[in-house]
């Protein structure tokens, strides 16, 4: 079952005063990297203008095959392919640098949600788009 994002926001920030650590622990949990794909290409194509391109090309370091191709469709041709060649080139990194990047994105996609700047379903019949 889902809640809408009022809902959402008023149980973190009651949570956020009683204990903040797994209120973060919770939104770490919420929109998770991967979610990108359930986004429409609007709202990709911001999130990859407002990242770091080194966060997104670590993020992309071990994401599924999925995640990869929709990032690439909503970036210009160019930076697509820059970003192809230093993924090819690219050496190994850390884990955590990876996971680091990830929850940097999801950080930006959170923040653009809350501007109203893009829109994250989360499966409530709340979230109809007319």
């Amino acid at each position: 079952m889902g809640v809408d994002r009022q809902t959402e926001k008023t149980i973190l920030d009651a949570l956020e005063i009683r204990d903040p650590e797994l209120a973060e622990e919770i939104k770490k949990r919420m929109f998770v990297f991967e979610d990108i794909v359930t986004l429409d290409a609007r709202a990709i194509q911001r999130i990859v203008r407002e990242c770091e391109n080194e966060d997104l090309l670590l993020a992309m370091k071990i994401s599924s095959e999925e995640v990869k191709d929709i990032l690439f469709r909503n970036m210009s041709q160019r930076m697509a392919e820059t970003f192809r060649e230093e993924m090819e080139v690219m050496g190994p990194v850390r884990l955590r640098d990876v996971e680091d990047a990830q929850m940097r994105i999801v950080a930006v996609t959170r923040r653009l949600e809350d501007s109203g700047e893009i829109i994250i379903a989360r499966g409530g019949g709340d979230d109809i788009i007319v």
